[in-house]
């Protein structure tokens, strides 16, 4: 299960990070998954061959611009310190 819920939070992120397109997982029987966009019709348009969970999160990562991380003023201060110990 742990996969098929690896693939699906990457196929979540991409919904969120394109405002809403109507993505969708398709998991196959030997454990390859492919991604399909809603075109309005009753056939959703299937966007690559089958790949394996790697390869597949790999490429749902890839189609949007990623959110920008989160980053705490007090992470910003520690890697500060990091850089000067550094120098």
């Amino acid at each position: 299960m742990a996969r098929s819920t690896k693939a699906s939070n990457a196929v979540q992120r991409l919904k969120d990070r394109s405002n809403g397109t109507a993505y969708s997982m398709v998991s196959m029987a030997d454990g390859r998954f492919f991604l399909t966009r809603s075109n309005g019709t009753n056939t959703p348009d299937v966007l690559h061959e089958p790949l394996e969970i790697d390869a597949f999160v790999a490429y749902v990562n890839s189609l949007e611009k990623q959110a920008p991380k989160k980053v705490s003023k007090l992470d910003l201060a520690f890697e500060q310190k990091l850089q000067n110990s550094k120098k």
